[in-house]
């Protein structure tokens, strides 16, 4: 990823502060908000708990597209899941942060799955569709 687009859309996900993530389900669309991002090396991070069932579409289909809307620009940030294959980096990540200690812990034995896309384009267009930006990752 490079990483001027990145800190872009980082900068843009951060104004929005929610956004969605579709995936798809069979051969339905699922959607959900996501909240928790990360600009690091380059990529941008995104993570869901391993039980859930967005985790279990994503393996089956890596295809996702996240959007977030921005006061008249939206974002549409689509590409290939890929997952870390270690816990190491979401374990830091909830070591952070009170809340995810809530959910993410030995207790609820839930564990924090953290992935990225790849073969991604994002596009920062305006509310007539136009597009204002657009990176390939």
């Amino acid at each position: 990823m490079a990483l001027e687009g990145a800190e872009r859309i980082e900068e843009f996900l951060n104004d929005a502060n929610v956004c969605y993530l579709a995936t798809v389900d069979g051969d339905k669309p699922k959607n959900r908000p996501l909240g928790f991002h990360l600009l690091k090396d380059g990529k941008i991070y995104f993570g869901v708990g391993n039980h859930k069932e967005v985790y279990k579409q994503m393996e089956n289909n890596p295809n996702v597209e996240l959007v977030a809307l921005v006061e008249t620009d939206f974002l549409r940030y689509y590409g290939k899941v890929v997952f870390e294959e270690s816990y190491e980096f979401a374990e830091s990540i909830v070591a952070e942060s009170e809340f995810l200690q809530g959910i993410y812990n030995d207790e609820t034995g839930y564990k924090l799955a953290i992935f990225h896309l790849e073969e991604a384009t994002a596009e920062i267009r305006n509310i007539t569709g136009e597009i204002l930006e657009s990176y390939n990752f």
